[in-house]
């Protein structure tokens, strides 16, 4: 399979961020169409990417990868309505958890089938993608994909059973911090740096802690421990309590 055609059923934020991934590193074909009824959504994935052309499902079917970029609760509908369209060499990508590949394989006449986690890291191509390709992936074409995706940072194979996992604890990661860091680059500025100085010193002490966390050859204790102020100490345990009942009620939900 030469890949000369990619197509995506969703125009949404991770549609974007395989766009430019694949934009930095010269990776785009000249034909990429994306179905999105969003108007507004489309419009501003075309000022970013002119080459991208807004097409219906059907057209975006007959393409050599076809990612599908929608949420769980509309996949099998949304297979349901290319599924006369999709042939035997298409490659089906889907994007989201819970959707198993057996029930999209109930669906689709491909054996082509594959499903994939991205990380919005992908973003500046240094994602962290788990894939799982169906038992009948051909293996040289399974290459040239892995080829493809390789492009937005470390994509990896896996068990389709821990798709979901590597969903809660690599997808949505960022998530459960970005907003912190955001929170100390204020107080930061609240108490006298400025914002540069603010960003700066947010941005390096987090790296440096996180080589000290994983690099120093200290167990998790013994890194706590080298810090004996702990300003917000006597929270951790309602921490600890939100990240595990919201993780693992979320993990119950997605899980197939």
């Amino acid at each position: 399979m030469k890949t000369s055609t990619l197509g995506f059923i969703g125009g949404g934020r991770i549609t974007r961020i395989f766009l430019h991934g694949l934009s930095t590193k010269k990776a785009l074909p000249e034909s990429v169409k994306v179905f999105e009824p969003n108007s507004e959504t489309i419009k501003a994935l075309q000022t970013d990417f002119p080459g991208l052309a807004a097409c219906t499902a059907a057209e975006v079917a007959e393409q050599d990868i076809v990612f599908i970029a929608v949420h769980p609760p509309v996949v099998m509908e949304t297979l349901e309505k290319i599924k006369d369209l999709v042939n035997a060499e298409t490659v089906v990508i889907s994007l989201a958890p819970k959707i198993t590949l057996a029930k999209m394989a109930a669906v689709l006449s491909t054996k082509k089938l594959a499903r994939m986690i991205p990380n919005a890291t992908s973003f500046i191509n240094d994602g962290y993608n788990p894939i799982t390709f169906s038992a009948g992936f051909d293996e040289k074409e399974k290459k040239r994909v892995l080829k493809l995706m390789k492009k937005l940072g470390k994509t990896f194979e896996t068990e389709e059973s821990k798709l979901e996992s590597y969903a809660i604890v690599s997808a949505m990661l960022p998530t459960y911090f970005w907003f912190q860091w955001f929170e100390m680059e204020k107080i930061s500025q609240e108490i006298g740096l400025t914002a540069e100085e603010a960003q700066k010193a947010v941005s390096s002490t987090l790296k440096k802690a996180w080589k000290l966390y994983y690099k120093s050859g200290l167990n998790p204790a013994q890194v706590m421990d080298l810090i004996p102020v702990k300003p917000i100490g006597e929270n951790e345990p309602e921490i600890k309590e939100i990240l595990e009942s919201k993780l693992t009620g979320l993990y119950t939900k997605i899980k197939p």
